[in-house]
């Protein structure tokens, strides 16, 4: 059986990283568009993978990205079997007195209309795949952290997205995945650049978390997403999960 073709975004580092690399390495070598603003880490991926990866460098706020991406993927490869849209910016960090409106555009424009983007783009496509779609969420969509009502508003956005591709397209199948605190870039911005804009209650937890070791490997919730893209059951459309919910424990190992 030929390997599949998947789309990653924010595949640059982190989950998405993690997720590519999962991809191009299990035991049948899907095809993978890697997309991200840094250019660097995808080069190094097609040099190591050469004709599995096809590069696309690009600002997530562009939603001419998404049919870029299809166009990309179906002249490549002939099709196109899953997105993982991974990508997301924090955003503006304060409380909603000091929101600045432009900011927060801009992070619905990159942490949901450009999901909405490259769904349209791909749906045709993973119809007749019968393919999947996954969603790296947060645990902040469910819960409210002072300072954080944008980021966790995107968040909530892109669940209840999840919830209606489930209702609309019965031929693809949505998860929503909450990934858990990982070590990645965002945490890094948590405890170093918004010491000042978070509560110093959640600021420390963040801190504590790192020096504890106790955040997640950006593999572990990433090598479940990418399994998930590849396998996930149609029962599961629609949902908001975390990572290591018992229902993925298919997917867990």
């Amino acid at each position: 059986m030929p390997g599949k073709t998947i789309i990653v975004t924010g595949a640059s580092r982190g989950i998405g990283l993690a997720i590519s690399k999962y991809l191009l390495t299990a035991p049948q070598s899907h095809n993978v568009i890697v997309i991200a603003r840094s250019v660097e880490p995808l080069q190094k991926l097609k040099e190591q993978y050469n004709k599995q990866v096809e590069v696309l460098n690009g600002d997530l706020a562009d939603f001419s990205l998404g049919q870029k991406a299809v166009d990309l993927a179906i002249k490549s490869f002939g099709r196109l079997d899953g997105l993982v849209l991974n990508h997301g910016i924090l955003g503006q960090v304060g409380k909603i007195d000091k929101a600045d409106p432009e900011q927060w555009k801009l992070g619905f424009d990159v942490n949901f209309i450009s999901f909405v983007a490259f769904i349209k783009a791909g749906l045709p496509a993973l119809r007749e795949a019968k393919g999947k779609i996954m969603f790296t969420s947060s645990g902040a969509s469910v819960s409210a952290y002072r300072g954080w009502a944008l980021y966790g508003a995107t968040k909530a956005a892109m669940n209840h997205l999840a919830l209606s591709l489930g209702e609309e397209e019965p031929d693809v199948t949505t998860i929503s995945i909450r990934p858990g605190m990982v070590d990645t870039e965002m945490q890094r911005e948590l405890r170093e650049d918004h010491a000042t804009n978070l509560e110093p209650q959640m600021h420390s937890k963040f801190t504590t978390a790192h020096k504890d070791g106790k955040l997640l490997k950006p593999e572990q919730p990433g090598h479940v997403m990418a399994k998930l893209v590849l396998d996930a059951p149609a029962s599961l459309s629609g949902k908001f999960l975390s990572w290591n919910d018992e229902a993925l424990k298919d997917f867990q190992a």
